[in-house]
């Protein structure tokens, strides 16, 4: 099953347009946890344990590991997923951009090593970055198109023969580099009115949408912007709001990270058009 079908599937059968991230920090994990060897695996996979149910796909951020020499238990993190929830979509959240022999690694890095079903990669430098990863037929590429950050903006809304850069970026990959049907986009729900001006664009097309929660995107004007026709096409991502939520009397962090992606989840679902 190629990754497209596979989000397809779960936005299903969970009833979910969550994507839980997996971003630790060793400063704000349990204390029990950070002198542990295998601490940031253990941490995962109990917030993964207690969301699968409720998320369409898992985002751990690569970054939160490679600063730690932590990719082995990245690598761990990946195989937990693959083996015991593999209905669910996961996403290596890297951004890469390189040239192609170099790209080609990071292909390989992101689906041999880590087994991602997708990796959200950076378009700067065009087409030829991207065909390493696009020649992983039943994997997803995911693009940067208009970012959650304020920064974004210095570069995506350059005007381009008379239309914003990341309106570009979506209408390239909508109508050249998606030939495969493997192609999402990154789009931050902090700026709604971009994302439906992309979801115009790109169609049914799957769209990444970091920025609620912690970011303060929100979650009726990202939905209501964002999502298709039948009420689906986006993976709204959450990360620190849900794996650091403050436990309440009688939870541990993973019982609190679960009320809390249960708490969106219903909040995304009480928006959606289906």
């Amino acid at each position: 099953m190629n990754f497209i079908n596979k989000l397809s599937a779960a936005w299903t059968a969970n009833n979910s347009l969550l994507c839980v991230g997996l971003d630790p920090d060793l400063a704000k994990l349990p204390a029990e946890l950070r002198d542990l060897p295998d601490g940031i695996t253990t941490f995962c996979t109990r917030i993964i344990d207690a969301t699968a149910d409720l998320a369409c796909a898992f985002k751990p951020q690569i970054a939160y590991f490679a600063a730690l020499g932590a990719e082995k238990q990245l690598e761990d993190i990946c195989r937990y997923v693959r083996e015991n929830y593999p209905h669910i979509p996961l996403i290596l959240d890297a951004k890469r951009g390189d040239i192609g022999a170099t790209a080609t690694q990071y292909a390989r890095e992101a689906f041999e090593r880590y087994g991602a079903d997708a990796v959200t990669v950076n378009p700067y430098m065009g087409e030829d970055s991207l065909d390493p990863y696009l020649a992983w037929k039943d994997r997803g590429v995911i693009i940067l198109c208009r970012t959650s950050n304020p920064g974004g903006s210095d570069l995506q809304f350059l005007d381009t023969d008379g239309e914003p850069l990341y309106q570009r970026v979506a209408r390239l990959v909508a109508e050249k580099w998606n030939k495969n049907g493997q192609c999402a986009l990154v789009v931050g729900a902090t700026f709604p009115e971009e994302l439906a001006q992309v979801r115009a664009i790109v169609g049914d097309m799957p769209l990444l949408v970091p920025g609620i929660g912690a970011q303060g995107g929100d979650i009726a004007a990202t939905v209501g912007a964002g999502q298709t026709a039948n009420g689906m096409g986006m993976m709204i991502s959450s990360s620190r709001a849900i794996i650091y939520a403050v436990p309440q009397a009688g939870e541990d962090f993973a019982d609190a990270a679960r009320r809390v992606a249960i708490e969106t989840r219903d909040a995304i679902n009480g928006h959606r058009s289906v």
